[in-house]
């Protein structure tokens, strides 16, 4: 693309009234989406344990995006602390993300509410009726994961008011299908409420494909991971930006009688660490030690500490490097304005090429 400096004024107008428009389109795709958060970009944060916190939490929302808190393992007083920092930070919308498999579930779903969090998604399963009742009966807007088209239309009658689209590409705990199938398999036919889509989206020109597909916006994790709001250690940053799409590799289930969600991170030492774990798990719930519902939990705590390592510590020999395929994307440290700025840039800069406004050479 030619330098707007080297281009004749003519030329320099057409590219910039193209890219104008093309930024008003972007503006439409996403109405809906930015209404429901509230928010100037339909840019959810992926929740990332021990990142999500409300330094990139708070720089995301203060950016014009939407910043959703991990809870992960955190205790009920610990998040009940976490939002108090967030909203000391910012006094834009953001959203908590809760696992529903959290032994404390709804001691943390009643902090959400008490702290006047608007919006709460729950991950890690299909949420239970309690959970959606405490939250719809405290107007708090919920947003649910959908592995499938069923799914989504049985959540909605429990009072779901938004879903996320997760594809394999995505970082942390995924599913098996890839984001693309899963966008045609359900946005045709889930029309009625929001739906944000996410896995493996490192660059805009993915945000304006999903928002064209019907997407109400976009879910992105990995591609904040090294933002300078960030509070990973410099050792994690490193390995990132070295880091290539095939790097991060899918953990695999040991026993097919003994679900396990899938985690996709960088390979190292904590992969073999995990695969110990889960068998020891497994053992322990063969033997009667521990139902299936406390053999997850095991898991899920080791994953909480071997991530813990590596993102705080700076352990990424020993610790997990949970990271999205979109990693190989992420070259350097930029602030959270940058990354969002660059990627509304290239979703409209993809606008206005698809519909042959914007001359290239």
């Amino acid at each position: 693309m030619r330098c707007a400096l080297c281009m004749p004024p003519t030329d320099w107008m057409s590219k910039t009234s193209a890219l104008a428009a093309a930024h008003a389109e972007l503006d439409a795709l996403s109405a809906r989406g930015r209404a429901f958060l509230g928010v100037r970009y339909a840019i959810l944060g992926g929740a990332m344990s021990w990142l999500s916190e409300r330094h990139l939490v708070a720089a995301t929302s203060n950016c014009g995006a939407f910043g959703v808190i991990a809870t992960g393992s955190l205790s009920p007083d610990e998040l009940r602390d976490e939002i108090k920092g967030t909203f000391a930070r910012t006094d834009k919308p953001f959203g908590v993300n809760v696992i529903i498999m959290h032994p404390e579930l709804n001691e943390l779903l009643q902090v959400c509410i008490d702290e006047g969090v608007g919006h709460v998604v729950l991950a890690g399963g299909m949420p239970p009726r309690a959970a959606t009742d405490q939250l719809k009966e405290a107007g708090v807007k919920i947003i649910a994961f959908a592995p499938t088209l069923p799914v989504a239309k049985r959540l909605m009658r429990q009072g779901v008011d938004a879903f996320i689209i997760e594809g394999m590409e995505a970082g942390g705990h995924t599913g098996p299908v890839a984001t693309s199938v899963l966008c045609q398999e359900i946005l045709p036919h889930l029309r009625d409420v929001p739906v944000f889509v996410g896995g493996g989206i490192g660059r805009g020109d993915a945000i304006a494909l999903y928002m064209e597909m019907g997407a109400a916006g976009c879910q992105i994790g990995t591609r904040f991971v090294c933002a300078s709001e960030s509070i990973a250690h410099e050792n994690f940053k490193k390995i990132i930006y070295r880091a290539k799409a095939r790097d991060a590799q899918l953990s695999v289930q040991l026993d097919p009688d003994f679900p396990v969600i899938p985690v996709r991170a960088l390979a190292n030492k904590a992969t073999e660490q995990f695969f110990a774990a889960q068998r020891d798990a497994i053992a322990r719930y063969r033997d009667g030690e521990l139902d299936q519902k406390e053999a997850q939990l095991v898991i899920e705590r080791f994953w909480a500490g071997s991530l813990r390592r590596a993102v705080i510590d700076g352990d990424v020999e020993h610790g997990s490097l949970m990271a999205g395929q979109s990693v190989g994307m992420v070259e350097r440290e930029q602030p959270v304005a940058e990354i969002i700025e660059e990627l509304m840039d290239q979703a409209a800069e993809t606008l206005a090429g698809r519909i042959g406004r914007l001359s290239t050479s």
